[in-house]
């Protein structure tokens, strides 16, 4: 049986569960609580970090990005990397673009400090690092929207690991209700404020048919945004960002120039 070694709320395990669920792969969930550095777990990856996916005939993956590539070459029903060389490289520039520059910017700054430092037995979280996230997470919103003003999903034509990765981040923080739009209000009408934001959600035409499968079924308004979106292509994009507040407005030049050549 195919074992997925993971952590709740880390966006780098909820890409590799969402991959595993579009290829229709059969998989257990296994909680890891990387801060207790079990050695059993290191014995696995020295590294320490989930997520760690064990193969039917043992084979023992460690990374997103080692895993994903694995799953997309060895399974190849449904592919999720660019179809040819240039799709590819979209697909790992913008997978990079969410892993590195977004978790630095945003997800280490939010999650990392309002949850993992907790676990990791610190007694405050760093008030500037919170407000550093806070105010860095408009702008990869705006990059998302520029993106999905001129493509039918993030990477170009085709669902990808690019989608996956946005939404992995994004719903990992809209699970501590950091993004914008998404948080709860004051409770009305007799029902507490999370129950109508849980409500909203999923509501929402923004479904993931992984959501509906065995290992993966949704617990929290996060997994709700857990993609393949019902409204199908950039429409389901476009609904994100609509909740989340965004409006239309100048991205760093840099960004808008890498983002026109990967579309000639």
């Amino acid at each position: 049986m195919r074992v997925l070694y993971h952590l709740t709320l880390s966006p780098f395990a909820r890409k590799v569960r969402l991959v595993l669920a579009e290829k229709n792969l059969d998989f257990t969930l296994k909680l890891e609580k990387v801060w207790e550095r079990r050695a059993e777990f290191l014995a696995l990856n020295p590294a320490g970090d989930v997520p760690v996916l064990i193969e039917p005939d043992g084979t023992v993956l460690a990374g997103p990005d080692a895993i994903v590539e694995y799953l997309d070459e060895v399974y190849r029903e449904k592919i999720l990397i660019g179809i040819n060389p240039v799709d590819r490289a979209e697909v790992r520039r913008l997978c990079a673009w969410f892993d590195t520059k977004m978790n630095l910017e945003v997800t280490e700054n939010l999650l990392g400090e309002k949850m993992m430092r907790r676990y990791q037995g610190y007694s405050q979280p760093n008030s500037q690092a919170i407000r550093a996230g806070h105010a860095n997470l408009p702008a990869h919103l705006d990059y998302i929207g520029y993106l999905v003003e001129r493509r039918r999903w993030l990477a170009g034509d085709h669902f990808s690991a690019a989608d996956i990765t946005a939404a992995a981040h994004l719903s990992s923080l809209d699970y501590l209700g950091d993004v914008p739009g998404m948080r709860t209000s004051p409770p009305r009408n007799g029902m507490p404020a999370s129950s109508r934001g849980r409500a909203s959600a999923r509501s929402c035409p923004i479904t993931c048919p992984a959501s509906r499968r065995r290992n993966t079924t949704p617990t929290s308004i996060s997994d709700q945004l857990f993609i393949r979106f019902t409204a199908g292509s950039a429409s389901a994009w476009r609904q994100i960002l609509r909740r989340s507040g965004y409006r239309r407005r100048a991205i760093p030049r840099a960004s808008a120039a890498a983002s026109r050549r990967a579309t000639r």
